[in-house]
């Protein structure tokens, strides 16, 4: 088992779901079969405008052929293990190249920059997840309904199993999910359209998953969207929805339409992230329309 660097562009010719799947062609197979087992970084190219660089690292399952492309495979992604980074990490840091193991004897990057899939050091991986999780960055702790704040967990790591160890536990996923979600609205609620921040300088609005995670929805940034506490208790019931154009839906169960029509924002449709790449993805919306929202 092996890391390993997976290049893909928001604007990929591939069948690629990032949480979910990722397809490559015949001459890479070794390299993913390599990394079956263990974890990859989604890394960006410069080529793409407003490049995220590492932006996302997932756990690969399983390799197989994919059954509708032929010479192509699929490497399919462990359930649950996606997470974007809080912090996008730059091919290039501060103190130089992140992934050293490109560069060849004299200093210089190799060809091997050039490959949608290639293998990764240990401490190559340590120093983008050190990165991508700033220790410097406070990820808030969540409130709980009695107004508890839970403890504030440091970033502090030894090994590379520790770092994914750490990660992968639910409170600090969804601590980590909750910032990228509230940075891409701005904090700002997708249905009210209200930016509420109290006392405390915290937001009052929360992170949803459009797609639970105890449904199997992933902790990928376009299964996301910022809520305030009224809009996040009707998204969850099924009592208002989305159509894959951000239009907002209402229940027809909704006893008082009037007064929901005047709570959300006066477009009547849910305000998306700046970034494309971080809007609401039409697979999640019809999975929210189909199994919670109420006709």
């Amino acid at each position: 088992m092996a890391f390993g660097v997976f290049i893909h562009r928001t604007d990929s010719i591939y069948d690629d779901s990032p949480a979910e799947q990722y397809q490559f062609p015949r001459q890479y197979l070794r390299r993913v079969e390599a990394c079956v087992g263990d974890w990859i970084i989604y890394y960006e190219p410069s080529k793409v405008t407003e490049t995220r660089g590492y932006f996302a690292m997932a756990k690969v399952q399983q390799v197989i052929p994919d059954p509708a492309a032929p010479d192509m495979h699929l490497a399919l992604i462990e359930p649950g293990t996606y997470l974007d980074f809080v912090n996008p990490v730059p091919f290039n840091a501060a103190d130089g190249l992140v992934e050293r193991g490109l560069l060849n004897d004299e200093g210089r990057i190799s060809g091997r920059a050039q490959s949608a899939v290639r293998p990764l050091s240990p401490a190559d991986f340590n120093r983008i997840i050190d990165l991508a999780f700033d220790a410097s960055e406070v990820v808030l702790p969540r409130v709980d309904e009695t107004g508890f704040q839970e403890e504030q967990a440091p970033f502090q790591f030894e090994q590379n199993r520790d770092r994914v160890n750490y990660i992968g536990s639910r409170i600090v996923r969804d601590r980590i999910f909750r910032r990228i979600v509230l940075r891409a609205y701005d904090e700002r609620c997708a249905i009210t359209g209200l930016k509420l921040i109290n006392g405390g300088g915290r937001a009052e609005v929360s992170a949803a998953h459009i797609r639970p995670v105890e449904r199997n929805g992933p902790d990928v940034i376009n299964n996301g969207i910022a809520l305030s506490g009224t809009a996040h208790w009707m998204f969850d019931r099924g009592l208002i929805s989305l159509s894959d154009d951000q239009e907002i839906l209402i229940s027809r169960q909704v006893n008082d339409v009037d007064s929901v029509r005047g709570f959300i924002n006066k477009t009547l449709r849910g305000l998306p992230p700046r970034r494309p790449s971080e809007r609401p993805h039409p697979r999640f919306l019809q999975w929210h329309r189909e199994h919670c929202f109420k006709q």
